[in-house]
Parts: structure tokens; sequence; C-alpha cells
């Protein structure tokens, strides 16, 4: 975008000309130092402060004024006597004093540009009538100065309208490097932003990320909090206040400062870009108010490593970690100035004020002139060697920029040729811009597009205790990056981190401020705010970082509740065991044949398969033993009972028949009293079989059974693939059995008590249906699996032993124990089977006696 310009300067320029000469007259201050030389350099300096109202300049400035002038009249004596630069040329100087004011910098800058401005002479005649010859004006092509960015900024906009280029040696100002606005502009030092950039990086290094501002009003301070406000802020550093120190503070307003810095009390970092005066008395507010050791101060430039800021108040100030610009003692103008002396430093006009100012002595007498005269300087502030540095490092760019334009445009003159007389200050600013050299902190000298020096710092902290020598101790430095050693330092955050498992839940509008939320559940923490519930077959890890899977059980052989159900099945087993071999071994014994051998064989069948049943519901879940799970579980009980309901309809049959008859009912023969049992036994088998093709059996793992509040119990539970309403339903043909040979044992409870299977049979169906009357709300009522299955299996076991103790433990007792009366109590069953018949008919006594023997045969088969 190319930049417009103001086609004439002139007629503004004459007005500010007319109100520079009258302000000239009516200064009481020396006008300026003029050093003669082939190419003139303007300098502009804070010789004296500000002066009180009404008159422009008050007391001499000595380290920021006359140490800064000298610099520029030794760097100028050092570059004359060069013989590798600017050789057969020198430099001349007109040195101006600011007085620390911009409207009075102004003012005193047209001197730099009247050779520019064209008189108009055509009215002007000699006495003679003759044109008048005027003397050639002085001409300046480059400027060094000024040192507060209010004055640079003053003075660039006039500068910039006579192509004159400006280098300064100590403005900082970031809106300085606007190079459409200061495009002839350049300065040694590095801009605020750089030192606010480098305070960013100490604050993050820090591990701060909550932090005041304070700023002096005006153009240094303000630019700086600004800058370093806009400079990016790492991790999400956040300013909770930003405050500004007011250029005429009133009493108790620094007390007032304060408090509000307390309004965020976690909020203990404080950037400062303030004046030595407003830094002192900050701290004086925080010692009154009892905050020595709270606040913990990072400070810029202006603080640096002087004395003055924090003299008398160390103890509020230690620890304060300041910047400067990278800075290094030169012995050679330590020497010079120290050498100085009213005799051999005439050139300088403010000196003699400086010698009365510095030795507090006044030069009225000869004698005492003379005794004065003869004091010397013993040394120098410390505080101001980095801006000696930068104004010797000011006139040398301009010395090789002039250096380099010459040899490009006078190849081989001794002196100024054509091309550099006058000196173009376009040209000279494109040189300016093209230096590069090593300056007196022995570190590059040059400047970027935007005519900024590179920013390289030096980080201080003020250390108090745990040293042997109290003061500011360097602790790193910035070159475009940090490099800091510090020892721990307290933290200044408006929040604690999160732990593990915790997210962040913002307080809205700060975002450096939040709570800590722990991830509760199953929940775990996938990111800083958020937190995601884990898979179902997962569960957090125990910092809730991460899922893990969640551990898999199963009923254990040696689990409480499997060692019950196993005792009683093996018991159940061996039994059932005993029984049957006692059986096979008296076959053919009265006492077996009078128990219907061939169902008591099925009987005892289906009780062993019920016991055997408990072992597969507490095995390993697999495709197997899922599979033998379905089929035997109703299985077992299905035999079971369809050979009782067999055997009891039989018993019934046969009685009811007898009553009314004495033909024999049909279907009493063992062959078909075992077809019918495998007939109703199949039903239970075929449905099963149907079952396992329609859906096969496979094992599943359970993650909600025993998922826990808390998701360090969780379990996942390694089962079969057969619910509550499948298992209920496996059994449901195996209960009908049951109740209907209930049914049919309460019907035949007439018969005579003395019969040795009715009775038995009766007792064992009541008993059944009790323990599973039991059964049904325990089961239902019962969350886990594994007690699921201990009262199934125990209910099985039970009605197993119920059957086996009732109908077989007896007749084994009798076998065993008490052969002989095997005949006796088979002869008295069928004496009381016929006088049960007898008493029930009324038919003849022949016919009855027929009708007993009839209905005793048959029994007794």
């Amino acid at each position: 975008m190319e930049q417009l310009r103001p086609p004439s300067p002139q007629p503004l320029l004459l007005l500010l000309l007319w109100g520079w000469g009258a302000g000239a007259q009516q200064a009481t201050q020396p006008f300026s130092i003029k050093i003669e030389g082939d190419v003139t350099l303007g300098g502009l300096f804070p010789v004296h402060a500000r002066g009180p109202a009404g008159v422009p300049c008050g007391e001499v400035k000595k380290e920021k004024g006359i140490h800064r002038m000298e610099a520029m009249l030794y760097a100028l004596d050092q570059i004359n006597g060069d013989p590798q630069l600017l050789p057969n040329l020198t430099l001349g100087a007109r040195i101006l004093d600011t007085c620390s004011r911009d409207t009075y910098a102004l003012e005193q800058s047209l001197t730099f540009v009247q050779a520019l401005i064209q008189k108009d002479t055509s009215d002007v005649r000699c006495a003679d009538g003759q044109p008048p010859v005027l003397a050639r004006p002085e001409r300046v092509v480059a400027v060094v100065g000024a040192s507060a960015s209010s004055v640079s900024i003053m003075v660039a906009n006039v500068l910039r309208l006579f192509a004159i280029p400006q280098i300064s040696y100590a403005s900082t100002a970031p809106e300085l490097s606007d190079n459409n606005r200061y495009d002839y502009f350049s300065r040694v030092v590095p801009p605020d932003s750089y030192q606010a950039q480098a305070m960013v990086d100490v604050v993050k290094a820090l591990g701060w990320n909550y932090v005041s501002t304070l700023a002096s009003e005006g153009n240094y301070g303000e630019s700086g909090v600004e800058a370093f406000s806009l400079s990016p802020l790492p991790g999400g550093v956040c300013i909770a206040q930003s405050i500004k120190i007011p250029r005429e503070p009133k009493a108790g307003e620094f007390d007032k400062l304060v408090k509000r810095l307390m309004e965020t009390p976690n909020a203990r970092g404080i950037i400062i870009f303030a004046n030595e005066d407003d830094i002192k008395r900050v701290l004086e507010a925080a010692r009154r108010a009892n905050l020595t050791g709270h606040f913990l101060w990072v400070g810029s430039d202006s603080w640096g490593s002087k004395i003055s800021p924090i003299l008398k108040q160390e103890e509020v100030a230690e620890g304060a970690v300041t910047i400067l610009p990278k800075r290094a003692s030169i012995d050679g103008f330590d020497q010079y100035f120290t050498s100085r002396s009213l005799e051999n430093n005439r050139r300088n006009i403010w000196f003699a004020e400086f010698w009365e100012d510095d030795f507090k002595c006044k030069l009225t007498r000869p004698g005492a002139q003379l005794e004065e005269a003869t004091r010397k300087c013993t040394g120098l502030a410390d505080n101001y060697l980095e801006v000696k540095g930068f104004v010797i490092d000011a006139v040398y760019a301009m010395a090789h920029a002039l250096h380099d334009m010459h040899l490009d445009l006078c190849p081989g003159a001794p002196g100024l040729c054509d091309h550099m007389d006058p000196v173009d200050g376009r040209t000279l600013l494109h040189y300016i811009r093209g230096v590069n050299f090593n300056g007196s902190a022995g570190t590059p000298v040059m400047f970027n597009e935007n005519g900024d020096a590179p920013g390289r710092y030096d980080i201080f902290q003020y250390q108090l205790t745990n040293t042997t020598v109290p003061g500011y101790k360097a602790i790193g430095q910035w070159t475009e990056y940090l490099r800091l050693n510090v020892s721990e330092i307290p933290s200044s955050v408006c929040s604690l981190p999160c732990g593990p498992g915790e997210r962040k839940k913002m307080v809205k509008g700060v975002p450096c401020c939040w709570h800590c939320e722990l991830c509760d559940g199953y929940q775990y923490q996938l990111d800083e705010f958020t937190c995601e519930t884990c898979p179902f077959d997962m569960r957090p890890s125990p910092n809730r970082t991460a899922c893990r899977p969640t551990p898999i059980v199963k009923l254990e052989w040696s689990s409480p509740w499997a060692v019950l159900p196993i005792c009683l099945a093996i018991c159940g087993i061996l039994g059932t065991t005993f029984v049957l071999v006692t059986f096979v071994r008296h076959n053919e014994t009265p006492i077996v044949r009078a128990s219907g051998r061939e169902l008591s064989y099925v009987l005892l069948t289906g009780i062993f398969l019920i016991y055997t049943i408990t072992f597969l519901m507490i095995a390993e879940p697999g495709m197997v033993v899922c599979a033998a799970r379905r089929l035997l579980l109703g299985l077992g009980m299905a035999i079971s009972y369809s050979a009782l309901l067999t055997k009891t309809n039989r018993i019934y049959r046969i009685f009811e028949q007898g009553k009314r008859s004495v033909t024999p009912p049909r279907f009493i023969s063992p062959t078909s009293q075992l077809a019918i049992t495998f007939s109703l036994s199949a039903v239970q088998l075929v449905g099963t079989l149907a079952w396992l093709g329609v859906r096969p059996p496979h094992s599943v793992v359970d993650y909600e059974e025993q998922r826990a509040p808390n998701p360090e119990a969780a379990r996942g539970v390694l089962k079969c693939d057969m619910s509550d309403l499948s298992l209920v339903c496996c059994l449901a043909y195996s209960l009908l059995l049951m109740v209907t040979c209930t049914v049919y044992a309460i019907k035949a409870r007439g018969v005579p008590e003395t019969f040795n299977e009715a009775k038995p049979i009766g007792f064992t169906m009541y008993t059944t249906c009790i323990v599973w009357l039991a059964f049904v709300p325990i089961f239902f009522g019962t969350a886990q699996s594994a007690e699921k299955t201990t009262t199934l299996t125990v209910s099985m076991s039970l009605s197993a032993s119920v059957s086996l103790g009732m109908l077989y433990v007896p007749k084994v007792y009798v076998i065993v124990f008490h052969p002989e009366q095997n005949v006796a109590k088979r002869k008295r069953s069928f004496k009381a089977a016929a006088a049960a018949v007898s008493a029930s008919t009324r038919l003849s006594q022949k016919g009855n006696e027929r009708q007993n023997g009839a209905g005793t045969a048959q029994v007794g088969k």
C-alpha cells in the first residue's frame, strides 16, 4: 500500500519554526553542542528533567542524560580516530536537550530540518540592490535519539517528512515498530513486544497462569502491558486485573492499588511496567499492608537491576524477577568518562552543571573552581551501562551505514562525492537497515524490516536470603527463547491442576479458573474437560485415566456356594449307588419284586441324574457344558416323576378297578409301565433337543449381574445363555409331572396303611411339593447367579433325597439287616389289600374272595 505524504510541509514548519524561535529565546538553558565534521549527526538526550509548570527544564539528569550524551561524544571520537571506518571523513554532531518533554523536544528538533526548508529570498535585497548571499545552513543527515518513547514518537513524525533517518538508543514502545507510520525510525534496543514475550516466557517457566499487571500511566507502561496481554500466552495464562497507576497519584492511591490487587489473592504474580518512583511506592504500600512475601514481582527493564526502586524495601522485593536488555561493561568509556574535567571537556556545555550537581559544589571562585576541578569521578552507576552501550551502538550503526554508502557511491573518493552531497535520507535508511556488526556487548547489531533490533535480555532475580551477597543475580537470558535457572518459586495460579481422573469444570468468563470434578461411577477421564463412561465390558483404572477389562469370574468349586450342593450331590450319588447295587444283588427277593423292579431302576436312574446335574451347574460354562445342562437339567426330574406318576397311577387304577370289577385294569404289566414312563420322559427329551437345535448353546459373560457401585468390585460372570425364564421353562414339564403325581398320591391315600408303596409315595410327593414351593420365591428373590445355582441344585438334591429316603431306604434297611421279614411283610401287604377291597364291595363273600385273590395277585406282580 503506497504511503501518502503531504505535498508541501513548508507552511506547517514555518509556523513551527516561529514558535520554536520564540521558545528558544525564552529558554534559560544552553541551546546545543556543536561538533564540526564532514557529515553531521543529530543527537537528542534528556540532559535535564521535566521542569515545573511554566518552566521547560528542571534539574540535570546524570545517568540518563549526561552519561548518555558523553557516550555519543566518546563514540564520535572513536570513529573519527579509526582509520578503517569512514577514512578521510569526519563525523560531526549537533546535540540537543529534550528536557524529558515531548513538546519541548519537538521544538528543539526543528533545528535538524532548517537546511531542508526552502526560504523565499526573492524580495530581499542588500543595500546595493544585490541579492543577499546567505550562509549555507548546517545539514543533519541522521539523528541519534531520543530516549523516551513519547519523545521519539513526536520527533519521528517530523523527521519522516524530511526523510531524515533516526536511530533510538532507549525507546522501546511497540507502536514504533509500525513501519508505515515510522518508516525512518530504527532502534538498537529491542521493542517492548520482545520484552513482553520474554516476560510471558518467564511466567510460563515459573508455572504461573494467573497474574495481574501494573502499569504507569503513559506510553511506556500502557504499551508494555498491552504488548504483554497481546503476546501468545502459552498454557492459558490469564490476567486477573490490569491496573493503571495515575500520572499524578493522590494520597493513599498506592494503598488502594494494593487493596485492589488483593481482590484476587490467587493472582500472586504481578507483572509491572512502571517507572522507578511508582515501583518504589508500590513496594512501600505492600509493606504497609503486611503483605511482605505475598506478591511475586516480575519487573520490566525500567526496574532492571536498579537499587533505587527497592531501597529500604528489600524484604518486599525479595525474589523479584526482572529483565534487562543484554549489556556489557565498556572499559574504554569508563576510562574516558572518569578522565573528564572542566578543563578537557569544554565541548560539553552542560558538564559544569553536572559537575556542580555531582560534587555538591558551586563554581563561583577561581580557587574553588580549581580545587573542584582537580577532583575526579571515581565510578559510574552500573545500572546504566546498557544504555551507554546502546548509545554507542547507535552512533556506530550510523557510521557503518555511511561507510557502506560511501564505498558504493563514492568508491576511491577521499571525501564526499557528488552522490553523497547532500546525503539522501532514503538511501541512507537503506544502508542503515543493512548494517551488521558486533556491538558493545559483543552481540550483532542489526535491524529487521521494521527497524527493530533483535531481542536479547538478561534475566535477574533479587536475592536477599540464602546467598552470601544480597543483590541481583543473573538467572537466565532470553534470545527468542528462554534459558532460565531459578530455584523454586511459589505458584501464582487461579486453580491447582486437577488430579488424575478429574475433569475441569471451567469458571464462566475466566479461562484459567476451574473446579475439579471427579469422574465417578464407571467414568474415566477422556481429556482434561470430559469424563466418558467405559464400555459395558470394561471398568475405569484406579486413577480413572483409562478403561481396563472387567475381570471375569465363575462359580468355583471351592466357593462356599458350591460346597453344600457338591456335598449333597456326592452323598446322594453314593446313596443312590448303594441302593442300586443292593437292589441288583437282591433282585429276586420278594421285597424288590413287590417294589416293581423295572420302575425302581428307572426311578433310581432319574435320581442319579438329578444328583449329577449339580456338577454340570458348577462346571465352567462352555458349549458342551451348556448343552449338557439344557439336556439333563429337566430330564432327570422328568424320568423320576414319570416313573413315580406311572407307579402311583398303576396303584390307583388297580384298587379303583377292584372296586367295580374282578377284571384287572389295562397297561399294568412291567412292559406297559416302562413304555408309559419312557413316553412321558420322551416329551422332555424331544423338547430339549428341539431347543438345542433352534438356539445352539454357548457361554456368555454377564457384566450387569455384579456391576457394583464401586467399579473395583465389578465382575463379569461367565454363565450359559440360559435366562431364569428359560430355566423355569426347562423345569416346567417336570414340575407338571410332579403335581400330577401328587394328585394321584392324594387319590390313592385310601389304600391300606400297611401297603408298602402308596403311603411312601404320598409323603414323598407332599414333601417334594413343599421343597419346590420354597424354591420359587428363594430363586427369584436372589440376584446373584451363584446363589441361584445353589438354590436350584440344593432344591433338586433335596427332592431327589426325599424320594430316595422315603421310597428306598426302608426297603434297603429290611433287605440288608432283616432279610427274614421279606416274606412276612409281603403276606401282610396282600392281606391288607384284600381287606381293603372286601370292605368296599357289596359282592358276595365268594366273589369277594375271588376279587381279593385277583387283586392281590396283580399287586404282587
